[in-house]
Order: C-alpha cells, then sequence, then structure tokens
C-alpha cells in the first residue's frame, strides 16, 4: 500500500512538473527565464528534413552536445500543399508532437514559423499555389498574399498555442519573418506579421534574425522584438543590434558550423576552427546563441530550394542537407560535435548527457535495374494552349511539364526558350538534339533540318527548385514565357503535366516500348534480412529521381557532388524492397549498390 502511495505521489509530481508554467521574458540586456537571466544554447533542426523515427535521436544529440534549447523551423508549404487544406498527421508533419519531445527531453524551443522562412527549401517555405496568381507580390502588404498569410497563421497558431512555456511547454520565443531586412522594407508588414500571432494568443516574446548591418536591421526588426543576428560574432555585431534597439537584448540567432552545397560545387567544409573561435567568444560573453544548422537532414522528394543572385544565375541545392553539421545527415557526431561539446562543457553549469548510440547502418548490395517504360508512354491528356505556360498556372508545383507543337512556316535554326526553368530537353521527332540548363543565360540551340513534313518539337522540363532567397522568388517553372524558332514566336502547343509524384509512380506499368531514349522509368528491388539505415549510390545513373518503396528520396545528378542518397530504415522493410528509377539520359540497365555514408 505504501509503495503505490508513492508511486502515485511521484506521478503527481511529474504531472504537475509536466505542467508548470514559465515566464520568459526581455530585459535590457538579457533573456530572462522566470526573472533570471538565461542564456539561450541553441541548436537547429527542422523536423521536415528529419524521419520521425529519429526526431527523438537527433533532439537528444544536440543535448548531448550542451545545447538547452531546440530552434525549429515551420515549412508552411510542406503542412499546407493546396489552399486549405492542412496536415499536421501524415510523415514528419505533426510540429506539436516534435515540440512536445523537445519538452520531454528537457529542451526549450525557439520557433520560426515564417511564413517565409528560407533554409534552402523549396521557395522558401511559401506554398506555389500563391504563383498561380499572374501578378501575385509576396513578402508585402498584397491582400491576397496576406489572406493565405492570415488563414496560414490562424491554423499554426491553435497546433502550438497550448506548447508556450506560458501554457506549460516549451516554446519561449517565436520569430517574426525570417532575413526580411534582405528582402525588402515593407514595414506594416513586418508589424501586421507580429500582431496576427498576438491576436492569435501567442504571449510570448518575439524576435527577428537578419545580418548584422544597419540597413537590414531596420528594415527588419520589429518593435519590442529581441534582435537576431544572422551572424553575431563580435562586439561590433551586437553593437549594431543595440544602436537598432538599445532596450533588447540581442541572439547570434544563426551561428554557422557548417554550409550549403549547390550541384557542381565541392561539398563545402568551413574550417572547424572558425566555429570553435565563435563559439568561444559567443560563451565567454555570456552571449545568446543559435547553431544553423546542428542537424541538417534531407530535402527529400521535391523540397530542395535554390539560389539566384542575378536575373540569369541558378543554383539548385543539393538532396542531402548534411550541412558539415556537427550531427551529420545519418545522426552521428563528427569531429566539429565532440570539439563544440568540450567546448561548451566548460562553460556550462548543467550537466551534459552522454551522446546518444550511434543509429545502425546497412550496406545493401548491388542489384540491378532494368527499363521498363518511358516518360512518352506515360503522358496525361493534353491541355491545349495557345501559347506555353508556366506549370504553377495549371496547378501543378513540382515534377516535370512537356511542351508540344508541330513546326510551321520555320522547321530548324536557333530555338530560344525564354526561360527554361530549370533543365530542358529538346526533341525533334522523339530524338534529343540537345539539353538546355537555366543557369547562365544561355538559352539557344540549334535545330537541326528534318526530312518529316510536320516536325514536332517536345520540350520536356524539370523543376529543379523554387529560388528561396532574395529578390528572385517569384520563379515560376516550366517555359515562363516564349518559345521562338529563328524569332519566329511558336504556338498551337499540347501541355502534358508530369507532376511524377508517388501516385504517378506507384501506377507505372511496364510498357516495353521499340527501344528506349531520354526520360526512362528503371525499376529493381532488393532483400533485406535486417533494415537499417542506408545510403544509395547512383554513380552509375545520369539525371533524376528515385523512389524506394514509394517514397521520393530526392534528387541525382552525376555532375556532382553528391551521388549516394539518404534512404532511412523506416522506408523499407524485411524482404523485398521495390525501386524506381527516372532517369532523363539513362538508357540502358545499371546497378545500384548500398553504401553507408555520404561520400
Amino acid at each position: 500500500m505504501k509503495k503505490l502511495f508513492l508511486l502515485l505521489l511521484i506521478f503527481s509530481a511529474s504531472l504537475v512538473n509536466a505542467q508548470q508554467k514559465h515566464v520568459f521574458s526581455l530585459s535590457k540586456n538579457d533573456f530572462l527565464l522566470d526573472g533570471k537571466p538565461f542564456q539561450i544554447i541553441s541548436g537547429e533542426m527542422h523536423p521536415a528534413r528529419i524521419p520521425k523515427i529519429y526526431w527523438r535521436q537527433r533532439i537528444q544529440m544536440a543535448k548531448a552536445m550542451g545545447c538547452n534549447t531546440i530552434a525549429a523551423y515551420v515549412f508552411w508549404n510542406y503542412l499546407e500543399q493546396e489552399p486549405g487544406v492542412f496536415d499536421f498527421t501524415s510523415e514528419n508533419r505533426n510540429i506539436a508532437e516534435f515540440i512536445k519531445i523537445c519538452k520531454e527531453e528537457g529542451m526549450w524551443v525557439l520557433l520560426r514559423p515564417g511564413p517565409y522562412v528560407c533554409a534552402e527549401w523549396d521557395f522558401g517555405g511559401l506554398p506555389p499555389y500563391l504563383l498561380k496568381i499572374p501578378d501575385i507580390k509576396i513578402r508585402c502588404m498584397d491582400p491576397r498574399y496576406m489572406a493565405a498569410v492570415t488563414r496560414y497563421v490562424n491554423v499554426l497558431s491553435k497546433q502550438v498555442k497550448p506548447l508556450l512555456c506560458t501554457s506549460g511547454g516549451p516554446i519561449i520565443m517565436v520569430q517574426v519573418e525570417n532575413e526580411y531586412g534582405s528582402y525588402s522594407n515593407d514595414r506594416e508588414y513586418i508589424k501586421t506579421l507580429k500582431n496576427l500571432w498576438v491576436n492569435n494568443g501567442i504571449n510570448v516574446p518575439f524576435y527577428t534574425a537578419d545580418g548584422p548591418t544597419a540597413f537590414m536591421l531596420e528594415a527588419g526588426s520589429v518593435d519590442g522584438a529581441a534582435i537576431g543576428l544572422d551572424s553575431g560574432t563580435s562586439d561590433a555585431d551586437f553593437e549594431q543590434a543595440s544602436k537598432q534597439n538599445p532596450n533588447v537584448p540581442a541572439i547570434s540567432s544563426e551561428t554557422y558550423p557548417g554550409w550549403l552545397t549547390h550541384w557542381k560545387e565541392k561539398w563545402q567544409k568551413p574550417d572547424k576552427a572558425d566555429i570553435l573561435k565563435q563559439v568561444t567568444y559567443l560563451l565567454e560573453h555570456k552571449r545568446s546563441f543559435n547553431l544553423y544548422v546542428i542537424h541538417g537532414g534531407t530535402n527529400f522528394g521535391y523540397s530542395a530550394g535554390a539560389n539566384a543572385f542575378n536575373p540569369t544565375q541558378f543554383q539548385p541545392d543539393v538532396t542531402s542537407y548534411d550541412y558539415d553539421a556537427p550531427v551529420n545527415e545519418q545522426g552521428a557526431p563528427t569531429e566539429k560535435y565532440f570539439a563544440l561539446r568540450d567546448l561548451i562543457a566548460k562553460y556550462v553549469k548543467y550537466k551534459i548527457p552522454e551522446v546518444p548510440k550511434a543509429i545502425p547502418t546497412t550496406e545493401v548490395p548491388a542489384f540491378q535495374m532494368q527499363p521498363f517504360s518511358t516518360v512518352w508512354k506515360e503522358l496525361p491528356a493534353a491541355i491545349k494552349s495557345p501559347e506555353v505556360k508556366p506549370m504553377e498556372s495549371l496547378g501543378q508545383y513540382s515534377g516535370f511539364i512537356l511542351y508540344r507543337t508541330k513546326l510551321i512556316g520555320h522547321k530548324s535554326g536557333s530555338l530560344t526558350i525564354t526561360e527554361p526553368h530549370d533543365y530542358a530537353l529538346v526533341l525533334l521527332n522523339g530524338k534529343l538534339v540537345d539539353s538546355i540548363y537555366r543557369d547562365g543565360g544561355k538559352w539557344t540551340i540549334k535545330l537541326p533540318k528534318t526530312d518529316v513534313k510536320d516536325p514536332v518539337l517536345d520540350i520536356l522540363v524539370e523543376n529543379m527548385g523554387h529560388i528561396n532567397f532574395a529578390q528572385y522568388m517569384i520563379d515560376r517553372k516550366g517555359i515562363t514565357d516564349r518559345v521562338t524558332l529563328e524569332g519566329m514566336t511558336l504556338t498551337n502547343w499540347e501541355i502534358y503535366k508530369l507532376p511524377i509524384d508517388e501516385k504517378f509512380v506507384s501506377s507505372l506499368k511496364p510498357k516495353y516500348p521499340e527501344g528506349f531514349h531520354d526520360g526512362v522509368f528503371f525499376n529493381g528491388s532488393f532483400d533485406l534480412n535486417n533494415v537499417a539505415d542506408t545510403y544509395l549510390d547512383l554513380s552509375n545513373f545520369k539525371k533524376g529521381v528515385i523512389w524506394v518503396n514509394g517514397h521520393n528520396l530526392g534528387r541525382y545528378w552525376n555532375v556532382g557532388p553528391q551521388f549516394h542518397l539518404y534512404c532511412p530504415a523506416n522506408w523499407m522493410h524485411k524482404g523485398k524492397n521495390t525501386v524506381t528509377v527516372f532517369d532523363l539520359h539513362q538508357e540502358k540497365a545499371a546497378s545500384i549498390s548500398g553504401v553507408k555514408t555520404l561520400e
């Protein structure tokens, strides 16, 4: 009886503790937790980039490196893919559950809900359905944009309001927008965003995040909100924040232990000495900071974004978001992790837990992939249009799109696509003429002469990710303006929507056409006795997308640097596992093998 009574007391105490409310506030120089100075030592990770089964392990890894807080972006377009249709339950979309796990692991939370987040994520987290509106303006007071933002804030607030520290949850601060001073200067917009959250009952402090320059801070800050610096690494940086608002504290809201990588680049691997120097400064001066990112994860499916800093530039991000972060894509600690852990341990008073056990990995034996169909045998009903249209105008937001017309008048010569977004195959009478890549502005090729009376021109375009940063974010996909041949605008198009999503891939059946050419589907399988994380080596293929058991692992491209794609254990099972590949250029059977690492 005494034992039962003791258990009830323990349970009651834990229940009270679980529901304990806290006050997080801002003084002139400090962040305050229940009235006492609190140094935020945060590690950022994004639940949408992490398999749900590993959420807890990744949070534990941050805690075992010495962090007391988790910063998390919320990707609006991952939750609302069609207007008004929100998904907070499937796969890794349950934001509330992720935040609750942070609470269970004794971690505070910095919530970064956008609506714009950047994050090297498709369209910076904004839903591409906005681009269906021909003259839409984003990140400003355009009423159509703000109507969508208001709907998002209203819905997300209901998910996170019970998880604020004022309600016994772990959320101590909420960010308003993201790096707005790098984009625009609509002060009414920033103020309106903050008020939307306040009016929905979000009653914790707010903060912003901008580069540590006067013009960015002036354009991006919000009255009464703490000032985030991307990044704050010196007295001069924090003095800029104080000049902007001397009455609130500042935080290094993005301190970079790693960096992003684009296709055709080498893996970005910043020297760990730099991050150790920066974190030493922050710890010695008792500055709050957030490591962006402590763990990057993966841009599964079509979620990777792109950069562009001039009208003809295009820099798509690779599928892996490993970021050379302290916790790598697989969830394992790196040298950088242990160096930072040792450093942080010298300054904090709390006990840092042991590093969690490693996640099991496996190497799948090599298996053969055989061609079984082509995109040319899988075309849906055509949409007829006088001129080309971008895919968003047709209600498509990812994947591929095909444009087809008969050549009348000019039938050879200089063909110009204005503009190809982002990678196009040009075929004449079913034969590949050339490919055109958006980056660099070289969008003209030579069409050869043909003896066919009514030549058929096909242009198959791949969407490689909407631009996620800076002034060229209005980035519609497919062909955005026109196609000309020797200066003549080509008309009377048939347009085929090809999202090539999970539903599309699951419906594929062998077609056995006479010969295979560009745009081939391959299938194969591998067997597992024990399920564990792996990477699949796509170096024998050229450019495309891969699915395992219907799950889209992401894009690959033989220009590198990424040839290995991460496949988490939860997408595999014992016994037979099916693999589908869609490759734009590969024609013949080829093998795939499993490896244990990204490189």
